[in-house]
């Protein structure tokens, strides 16, 4: 399967965060091997969505539960993928921008009602705590890092593999650091800049590590990214150093400090952004 040019942010939950059949069968799911590699569950979930939609759309597919997993010397934490999710979001997306008879020739109304009621009831935190909606504990982005995932992590936290056929760059921290962070963040920026869309995405963010176990992993993985870039960009990729730099500069008040580590940020995403095009 190619690379998919996305990045990945993920919450691993520790096997208390699930009830007690979910408990048994992540531990069966493991003991089996079944876990799937970060490196080869892109691959996996897209092939699975796809062939889903080509299902007929009788109705929201029931899919068999994968998950990517950490194992630790003190405990097993689970990063489920939630595909039904996935799908429900790929039918609303394949209506996007169709004529409406087209789009209901392929995902009738009916269905598509179904898929939206699916994607608003785990997009609600509040419906996720009260009623135990499944979390989504991926997000994906394409083409890019969004810079509000930078501001969970710090530079000792990364780990950048240069074997040949296994190169990788990740971020991982507690996810009770990276909810320190993001409060802090959003402290500055609401003193600073006040309803921004950075501010916004810098607090969506912060809510949706609300939705997990205390004890959770947090994971930022480059994914295919790393196709793009050679291993001495990697190497010196800062991303994370620059987003800290700009925080610091907007609470010192030091606008210009700030926008210079902001300005570079925008620049070097930028660039990735613009290989798009030339695909």
């Amino acid at each position: 399967m190619p690379s998919l040019f996305a990045s990945y942010l993920r919450v691993y939950e520790p096997l208390t965060a699930f009830d007690r059949d979910r408990q048994s069968y992540w531990r069966r799911y493991v003991e089996q091997g079944r876990a799937v590699a970060p490196v080869e569950g892109p691959g996996r979930q897209r092939t699975s969505v796809i062939e889903a939609l080509g299902a007929g759309w009788t109705r929201l597919p029931d899919l068999p539960d994968e998950a990517y997993v950490l194992e630790t010397d003190e405990t097993l934490l689970v990063c489920p993928w939630n595909l039904r999710i996935r799908v429900a979001e790929a039918a609303l997306s394949a209506r996007d921008g169709v004529p409406p008879v087209l789009a209901d020739a392929f995902v009738p109304p009916v269905l598509a009602g179904q898929a939206k009621a699916v994607v608003e009831d785990w997009r609600s935190g509040a419906r996720v705590l009260e009623h135990g909606v499944p979390r989504v504990h991926e997000q994906i982005a394409t083409w890019g890092v969004p810079l509000r995932w930078f501001v969970l992590f710090e530079a000792q936290e990364r780990n950048h593999v240069t074997v040949p056929d296994r190169r990788s760059l990740r971020f991982r921290t507690e996810i009770s650091k990276a909810r320190r962070r993001s409060s802090r963040a959003l402290a500055v920026l609401r003193k600073s800049v006040g309803d921004a869309p950075i501010t916004e995405a810098v607090e969506e963010a912060a809510r949706w590590l609300e939705e997990f176990h205390p004890r959770s992993v947090v994971e930022l993985d480059y994914g295919g990214l790393v196709e793009l870039l050679s291993d001495e960009t990697l190497a010196e990729d800062d991303s994370p150093e620059l987003v800290a730099a700009g925080l610091a500069g907007l609470s010192r008040g030091e606008a210009e400090e700030a926008s210079a580590a902001y300005d570079k940020l925008v620049a070097r995403w930028r660039a990735v952004q613009l290989l798009e095009r030339c695909n």
